[in-house]
Formats: C-alpha cells, sequence, structure tokens
C-alpha cells in the first residue's frame, strides 16, 4: 500500500507541470484581451482628445484681448489644452502645409486668429459641446466656432460599436477561460485520485488529505501567474519595438490591476477546482475510481 502511494506521488509529479503549463497558456489568452481592451480604451480616448474646437476671433480683437479670453477659457474644467493663434502664426503654419501657396497677390493675410481647445474625452459628447459651443460662441470677441461634427458622431459610434463587441467577447472568454482552466485541475488531479483514496483507507480526514492538495495548487496557480504575466510583458515589448507609438498609450495603473486579476484568478480558480476534485474522489467508492 505505502508502494502504492509512493508510485501515485510520482506520477503526480508531471501532472502538475502539465496543469501549470495549460493554466498558464489559458492566463496568457486572457491577458492579451485584457490589454487588447485597455488598449482599445486608450485609443478611444487618444481620438476623442484629437478632436479640436477651433474658435475664431473677430477682426477687431487685439492680442491682449485674445490672451484674455483665452486665460477664462483655460480655467474651465472641459479644457485639456489651449492655445491662441495670432493671425501672423495661422499664416506660418498654413504656409508649412501649402508651400505653394502666397498670400502676397491678395495683398493681406486672409487667415482670422483663432485660439485652439482640446476638450478631456467626457467631454467629447453631442450634449455636452453644444453647451461647449453656447457658452463659448456667447463671448463678444468670438466670431465663429468650428468642430468636425460629423467625425465625433462616427467616433462615438465605433466606440460604442467597439465596446458592445469587446464586452461579448469578455463575457465569452470568462466562461471559456473559467471552464478550460477547471477542466486542466480536474484531468490533473485525476491522476491522483488512488492516492487520494489511499489516505483515506488508512484513516486520514478529509482537511488532512485535502490541504497539501490545496496548498500545492495555490503555488501552482500562483506560478501559472507569474509565467503569463513574464510572458504577456515579453509581448508587450515586443509590440512595443514595432510600434514605437504604444509606448505613449501605456497605462500602467490599468495593467497593474490585470496582472493582480490574473493572479488571482489563476489562485483562486486552481484552488476552487483542486479542492472540488478531491472531495469528488473522497465521496467516490474504490470501485468507481477505475
Amino acid at each position: 500500500m505505502a508502494q502504492s502511494g509512493k508510485s501515485s506521488a510520482k506520477k503526480s509529479k508531471p501532472s502538475y507541470i502539465y496543469s501549470i503549463i495549460g493554466v498558464t497558456l489559458v492566463l496568457i489568452l486572457l491577458g492579451v484581451l485584457g490589454l487588447f481592451m485597455i488598449n482599445a480604451r486608450n485609443l478611444s480616448r487618444y481620438f476623442k482628445e484629437s478632436i479640436e474646437l477651433q474658435v475664431f476671433l473677430r477682426e477687431s480683437v487685439k492680442d491682449q484681448q485674445a490672451n484674455l479670453l483665452k486665460d477664462s477659457l483655460a480655467v474651465m474644467p472641459f479644457v485639456k489644452q489651449i492655445e491662441y493663434v495670432s493671425k501672423d502664426m495661422a499664416a506660418e503654419r498654413f504656409k508649412k502645409e501649402n508651400p505653394e501657396e502666397n498670400f502676397a497677390v491678395l495683398g493681406y493675410n486672409p487667415l482670422d486668429a483663432s485660439i485652439d481647445i482640446t476638450l478631456y474625452e467626457r467631454y467629447v459628447h453631442p450634449d455636452s459641446l453644444k453647451m461647449i459651443e453656447d457658452h463659448i460662441k456667447n463671448r463678444v470677441a468670438v466670431r465663429e466656432l468650428n468642430y468636425p461634427k460629423a467625425l465625433v458622431t462616427q467616433v462615438l459610434d465605433k466606440v460604442q460599436k467597439i465596446g458592445m463587441v469587446l464586452l461579448v467577447i469578455s463575457i465569452v472568454m470568462a466562461i471559456v477561460v473559467l471552464f478550460l482552466i477547471d477542466n486542466t485541475i480536474r484531468l490533473a488531479m485525476y491522476s491522483n485520485r488512488f492516492l487520494i483514496k489511499t489516505m483515506q483507507m488508512v484513516g486520514a480526514t478529509r482537511w488532512f488529505i485535502a490541504k497539501p492538495f490545496d496548498m500545492r495548487s495555490i503555488i501552482n496557480g500562483a506560478i501559472s501567474a507569474i509565467l503569463a504575466i513574464a510572458t504577456l510583458i515579453a509581448l508587450m515589448y515586443m509590440a512595443e519595438s514595432a510600434l514605437p507609438e504604444l509606448k505613449g498609450m501605456r497605462d500602467y495603473v490599468m495593467t497593474s490591476l490585470l496582472f493582480l486579476g490574473l493572479i488571482a484568478i489563476g489562485i483562486v480558480i486552481s484552488l476552487l477546482s483542486t479542492h472540488r476534485a478531491v472531495m469528488k474522489y473522497l465521496k467516490l467508492k474504490l470501485d468507481d475510481l477505475y
């Protein structure tokens, strides 16, 4: 009987390795989805905050008045960045973008001075933009306010659709991940069923039998999560090396929370699945194990 127990223990070692590898692969899959969602969120914010409001000023407005208006708008909660562009600055920018054009034939600078404003993401919404537009257009110095209304609608529509798709994918992935990890752990515990039953037959209590398996499952879950996180970090650096623009979109807080979540998922699901499998084999009769 002792030899049988030793033999079962030896056979269980490879199953732990397979279990760790299996759980690691599933956590990597979940982590990739999480990183994609985080970057999709950052990409959405980037597009929204790249939309610019151009506040064109009246011809009679002097630079001092324009700067006073800019300062009064800069303290508004919806303003992320603000810049005063004088007529001369506007002409210089136009010449750089259109070197073939020349204002000399007109004899004057036809461009208007403006105050360019970028908004925080939460204010890039048709209702909020309408309120902001009404607030700014009431200023005496303001002649006109322009922003790409069609682009705002398109961006919001696409963000909403992408969000719904990601939500559905996340729910499906969560179910698949739970099933795969649980199934992987149960297969690993299957090779230990005779060892579990042998310990029960010699008088060990359920808690005494389950404790080492539960402790081992916690360690295995943590190892799987750490391996998954290391792989995800390597994938992130590879992606950022290929696309340097991704570095500016990195969200350390959300990524850290994702990694902590993977550790929690790896440990909790491994523990619950292992404990459930042990209890199952303890309730079975010896003949049912074959």
